[in-house]
């Protein structure tokens, strides 16, 4: 009786530390590592408002107007969509519409980390603003809902003071710095969004997607108003989904 009701320890400690050594090697993934990443991800995006405050200003709007837009809308693409279209002579009606549904592809970003994230609610509007590409791939990409706070909130109030602190600079010497094509700043922000998103396309499932939304924005980039490209794109995760439920239907 009393062996069986005293249980050797030995057993039990090396279960254990088999147990804690078969955890994966990202579940304990450092906090200064998640920071040096995000520091990473927002000074390299950030410096490209530097590209958005030059063009802004060659597009015809003023200093204070292309701070504005940085400060409250926050999402270069769209920013470069508005102020690229009314320096092509568009209607500014026409270009804040396709600025717009340029934007709402972060509403489906915030659907998701919402569920991530669980900011308390006194917060959830400040993190609402920083819902962008850039911080929804590296909150996406941590192992943990804490690695995932400290990411998000890391690149977001990084990548927006940079932002915006280039805007103003960029803004400022529009005139000194001329073709800002030539720099290639514009481009920063979705190579490195791409870099981030590439290895997290690790099943056919997600290459499937990926390649049929590059297929599907390109394609009807030349024929549909700035932004609605991206929200057909968006059609071939549901696309790619039902397709493979069919292929399983019919095993």
């Amino acid at each position: 009786m009393a062996e069986q009701s005293t249980p050797p320890a030995a057993p039990a400690a090396g279960h254990t530390a088999r147990a804690e050594a078969a955890k994966p090697a990202d579940a304990a993934k450092p906090d200064r590592a998640v920071v040096r990443d995000s520091l990473g991800v927002g000074v390299a995006v950030g410096l490209s408002g530097f590209a958005f405050g030059v063009t802004s200003v060659g597009a015809g709007l003023g200093l204070l107007q292309t701070c504005a837009l940085s400060l409250l809308v926050f999402t270069g693409a769209s920013q470069f969509a508005l102020v690229g279209a009314l320096a092509a002579g568009g209607n500014p009606f026409t270009a804040a519409a396709g600025a717009f549904f340029l934007g709402t592809r972060n509403a489906f970003y915030g659907l998701r980390l919402s569920q991530l994230l669980a900011l308390p609610r006194a917060l959830r509007p400040l993190g609402a603003h920083w819902v962008i590409d850039e911080t929804t791939a590296v909150a996406l990409a941590q192992p943990t809902r804490r690695a995932a706070r400290i990411g998000f909130t890391v690149t977001g109030l990084t990548l927006y003071a940079l932002w915006n602190l280039t805007t103003l600079v960029g803004a400022l010497g529009a005139e000194a710095v001329g073709d800002t094509d030539a720099w290639g700043l514009d481009a920063a922000g979705p190579a490195v969004f791409l870099a981030l998103l590439a290895p997290m396309l690790r099943s056919a499932t997600d290459r499937a997607v990926a390649g049929l939304a590059v297929v599907l924005g390109l394609g009807f980039l030349p024929v549909l108003p700035a932004g609605v490209p991206v929200l057909v794109a968006a059609l071939a995760a549901p696309a790619v989904l039902w397709l493979r439920g069919r292929r399983e239907d019919r095993r």
